[in-house]
């Protein structure tokens, strides 16, 4: 197996690549010990038939930010595997959004973590909790 290296124009995600949160828009803004806060920007390209964000655009960004607060205390040295992840939408997602996650509790092996999407206007379009089982990552 051989490994590609990171395109010129690559995004660092808090210390990883992930090509399918670049493709999406996603951008890192915030990660510290139980935290992670990332940037959707509206785009054309990632709405459904009504012109709104798509509801599983909203969920993968939940899923990296949310992984993201799962391994911020060691974020170089732990991958994680999502177990579970349950997302409530409460309204159309119109604007650039901020995806905050939180870790709530973490143990040797899983952690639990939750979090919200917020629009420009400062109201709150989703919210979302998941379980991460924390792997240690492989050298390349």
């Amino acid at each position: 197996m051989t490994s590609t290296p990171p395109s010129p124009d690559a995004i660092s995600y808090f210390g990883i690549e992930v090509p399918f949160m670049q493709h999406i828009g996603l951008r890192p803004l915030l990660l510290d010990s139980d935290r992670c806060h990332t940037l959707l920007a509206m785009r054309p390209d990632i709405v459904n038939s009504r012109g709104d964000i798509h509801g599983g655009t909203l969920m993968s960004a939940f899923d990296f930010t949310l992984s993201g607060a799962a391994r911020a205390h060691d974020p170089e040295r732990l991958g994680v595997i999502t177990v579970d992840m349950t997302t409530h939408f409460y309204e159309p997602a119109r604007t650039d959004l901020t995806v905050i996650g939180r870790c709530t509790r973490r143990g040797r092996s899983l952690a639990f973590c939750e979090g919200e999407i917020v629009d420009t206007a400062g109201t709150v379009v989703a919210v979302a909790r998941a379980v991460f089982k924390l792997v240690v990552r492989q050298p390349a």
